[in-house]
């Protein structure tokens, strides 16, 4: 599971818990971490500077460039509702997407947005499978 070094522990961990839903199943306040769950998908959240740092770091905003973590979602909606309750923009608007996989496609319902970080989230909701 990915662990992402943020600036600003109780900042990242609000927009996780209190904006997206994730629990936060333990956290060391006086580390700046936080061990995070959505279903089946945990990350870990740690503050640079704050506790044990493992590098290289990043040194300027957006962090995570070039990277997009795919969390899987029974439903996207409740998380775009709560992105627009925030104010909270979109990296990628949603869409149905099929991807090839043999002989097969692979749909998904997909948005992409941004943690307080520059980290990108891509939400995603199964839409089944089909014949190409």
């Amino acid at each position: 599971m990915p662990e992402l070094a943020v600036t600003d522990f109780p900042r990242s961990r609000r927009f996780y818990c209190d904006v997206l839903g994730w629990t936060c199943s333990y956290a060391r306040e006086d580390e700046g971490f936080g061990y995070l769950t959505l279903g089946a998908a945990a990350l870990m959240i740690d503050q640079i500077g704050v506790g044990r740092d493992f590098g290289p770091l990043p040194e300027s905003y957006t962090f995570g460039r070039g990277l997009n973590l795919q969390i899987e979602v029974p439903q996207v909606a409740p998380l775009l509702a709560a992105l627009e309750a925030e104010g909270h923009p979109l990296v990628l608007a949603p869409e149905d997407r099929w991807y090839r996989r043999g002989a097969e496609e692979v749909g998904q319902r997909q948005f992409v947005a941004a943690d307080p970080d520059g980290y990108l989230l891509r939400f995603c909701e199964p839409l089944g499978t089909r014949l190409v």
